[in-house]
């Protein structure tokens, strides 16, 4: 182990030269091209076994051990946001309107320096390691399911994953059994009423009016149709008439997002939502038109494997606290493959000491401390080893 810690230790610079090239070139959801390249060529270097193209635009890498064994996968997403990157730092986005605002150019640089270093075991190791990066996972249907349909888990006996997590202290890890991230769901609706001049009102159907009666009424689906016991959130995040401003709006688009980890609530809100919606309509004299897209599942960790994480980390000294996390109502794609392999999800703090405040992710001045990479990297390759050598599943 300490061979490991040694090795990742010595190339922490190139991890961060990494993680800084990546974030200067940011490629969106389904359009990467430049970064799947990148990363292969990479493990090729390594003498890995490497897939291009899996499920689109994937790369799978696999590390075969000296000695028989198990299969763990590890996997790390390579995808940027549509996001114009307002941080002052030398390595700032060079892509205009695009920007790694959620550290996955931190995942990806964690995941090739892990390799390099897992490469110079190769002998010991009993059994192998596949190294999956995936593409598009900040945009549904995104990556991962495509990846899985094109066998990147095929033969995999446990599958690892983590997100640096920049509100998280630095050197903080967080871990739960179970349900750790929601199902993230998409709605879009447009409400059609009857346009007119402003100053006629009862010559119309006020669409602006119908949307806002809506929204107000919809805010009682969390508040009084769902048990208080299990969680939910339904928000509304865009809103749009465009419209002259004597002109009472003859239509409204809106969009938003439902999270949940309770099946039955998914169901119970995608139908409270248009009987709201209905009856406001039907109300004002109004139509509308619904779509409830499913997005990804709820992120399920394992019971095993969570505890056998969880020990792991504690064995690390940079690691200053294992805690269990709290739901979080964010979306991840790993759901996908926890539904078909053993595993577990989860997230190592990122946030820089002297930060007074960090931030959140998806936001245009995000970052993260980048040692927390190194510990990322520390407490997946611990516990890929360990995990190989035991004799049997845990």
């Amino acid at each position: 182990m300490e061979h490991l810690f040694t090795i990742l230790g010595s190339h922490y610079d190139e991890m961060v030269s990494i993680r800084r090239f990546l974030h200067e070139n940011p490629e969106l959801s389904f359009q990467e091209v430049h970064t799947p390249l990148y990363i292969a060529n990479y493990h090729r270097k390594l003498g890995l076994e490497v897939r291009e193209g899996v499920g689109g635009r994937g790369v799978v890498a696999t590390l075969k051990g000296g000695k028989p064994g198990k299969t763990v996968a590890l996997r790390a997403d390579f995808d940027a946001l549509a996001i114009q990157e307002q941080n002052d730092i030398p390595y700032k986005s060079k892509v205009d309107g695009v920007m790694h605002a959620c550290g996955h150019d931190g995942h990806t640089a964690t995941l090739l320096v892990l390799a390099k270093a897992l490469v110079t075991m190769k002998e010991e190791l009993q059994g192998n390691i596949v190294f999956i990066h995936q593409f598009a996972e900040e945009l549904a249907p995104g990556g991962a399911k495509p990846m899985i349909e094109d066998g990147c888990l095929d033969g995999v006996d446990v599958i690892f994953g983590t997100h640096l997590w920049a509100p998280t202290p630095l050197g903080d890890i967080l871990v739960r059994n179970g349900a750790i991230m929601a199902a993230a769901d998409r709605l879009e609706i447009t409400i059609q009423g009857k346009g007119g001049h402003g100053a006629e009102p009862h010559q119309s159907v006020d669409s602006i009016l119908v949307a806002s009666q809506f929204i107000t009424q919809l805010q009682t689906v969390v508040s009084r149709r769902i048990d208080p016991l299990k969680s939910a959130v339904v928000s509304i995040g865009h809103f749009e008439a465009i419209n002259p401003f004597n002109v009472i709006a003859e239509k409204v688009e809106l969009k938003g997002t439902v999270r949940t980890f309770d099946e039955e609530v998914r169901t119970q809100i995608e139908h409270e939502i248009e009987r709201i919606l209905k009856s406001v309509c039907e109300g004002f004299h109004a139509t509308y038109e619904y779509a409830f897209t499913r997005g990804y599942p709820p992120v399920v960790n394992h019971k095993k494997e969570t505890q056998f994480l969880a020990d792991v980390a504690c064995q690390l000294s940079e690691v200053h606290n294992v805690i269990e996390c709290p739901p979080l109502m964010v979306g991840e794609d790993f759901a996908y493959y926890l539904e078909k392999v053993p595993g577990t999800f989860f997230i190592t703090g990122a946030k820089d000491p002297a930060w007074k405040e960090a931030y959140p992710h998806h936001h245009a001045q995000f970052n993260f401390d980048e040692r927390a990479m190194l510990i990322a990297a520390k407490t997946l390759g611990l516990a890929t080893l360990k995990y190989l050598k035991q004799s049997k599943k845990i």
